[in-house]
């Protein structure tokens, strides 16, 4: 196996990347990996980056949106830097000892592996992420500490582990790619790359996910009972519970929901139990009764009486609407 070499050093040289698009990956996933390559080109005006695109077979990739892109087989891709893996859903399907092995392959060549969303997935079932510490999207979180065990998992947006850097989604593998541009070009230019698309987060590793946008709205006190909350969605925590926890008062704590959110915390609290309920009905087979519990009520009723209100449907009504095939 050749040593790999440390890209996340300054480095004029461009750096070979290599995209392994997936069937079924999310456009933004895509564009998260591309685009901020592509703006370091126009402001470097070099070629601070240079890619291809790599499919699993010589059939191009069929994105979400219906975006087809061709690209060189994986099997007959010989070396590269950097290769990022985007993937999305159907990951059981992907994983074909070929495409597993030619990733095993591609890394044994001392190049950098990197995977966003999905691809996470892809790279630990191919077995090159154990030892590592790693991340994934945090709707599979615990099936992917679950199913791979050698891994570090992480609730962080990225993470960055020797020569593996893995992405929870779309705006993570943004800030993944900054945090490239910036280790090889330095951090100005990564900002003047940010400032590009009027991205003004921090991309550092190790910012952990939450299951709601809007994150500037939140400040310190917010954040962290928000990360309780998440952490607590099938035995919810009281209000008393939570400022204790935080060395605070629940006055404060209302009071800060409400100037920060528009909301109590209790509701906030609530939204997250029902969004969470809501995934696990459209998302997966589990018995209603077990979404109830997984998402902190205490009866079929109540939970069935808030999801109604919530979603304007029952949870079993809006599950066989899902299972139904889409018109033509």
């Amino acid at each position: 196996m050749k040593s790999a070499k440390n890209i996340l050093q300054p480095e004029h040289r461009a750096l070979k990347c290599a995209l392994l698009v997936l069937d079924d990956c999310n456009t933004l996933s895509f564009a998260a990996a591309v685009d901020p390559m592509r703006a370091a080109n126009r402001l470097a005006d070099r070629h601070a980056f240079d890619w291809d695109y790599v499919t699993a077979t010589d059939v191009p990739a069929r994105l979400t949106c219906g975006l087809m892109v061709p690209g060189l087989p994986l099997a007959r891709l010989e070396t590269c830097d950097l290769l990022i893996v985007v993937a999305g859903f159907q990951l059981a399907r992907h994983a074909t000892p070929s495409l597993l092995a030619g990733l095993r392959r591609i890394a044994a060549g001392g190049a950098t592996l990197a995977g966003i969303d999905g691809g996470p997935w892809l790279l630990a079932e191919a077995g090159l992420l154990d030892g590592h510490a790693a991340t994934t999207h945090w709707e599979d979180l615990d099936n992917f500490a679950s199913r791979f065990p050698a891994i570090d998992v992480r609730h962080d947006r990225f993470a960055v582990s020797g020569n593996r850097l893995t992405s929870g989604g779309a705006m993570p593998a943004i800030e993944m790619m900054l945090h490239i541009i910036a280790a090889r070009h330095g951090a100005g230019f990564a900002a003047r790359v940010a400032g590009l698309f009027l991205y003004e987060g921090a991309p550092q590793p190790g910012t952990p996910q939450r299951r709601t946008g809007a994150p500037h709205r939140h400040n310190k006190l917010t954040a962290r009972a928000n990360a309780l909350m998440e952490a607590a969605l099938d035995e919810p925590l009281s209000l008393a519970e939570i400022a204790e926890t935080l060395g605070t008062s629940p006055r404060t704590l209302q009071q800060q929901f409400r100037l920060r959110l528009g909301t109590t915390p209790q509701d906030h609290y609530l939204q997250l139990r029902l969004a969470e309920a809501r995934r696990l009905v459209t998302d997966t087979d589990m018995p209603l009764m077990e979404v109830a519990q997984a998402t902190g009520f205490t009866s079929q009723s109540s939970f069935a009486r808030a999801f109604r209100t919530q979603n304007g449907q029952s949870a079993r009504d809006l599950r066989q609407a899902r299972a139904q095939p889409a018109a033509p």
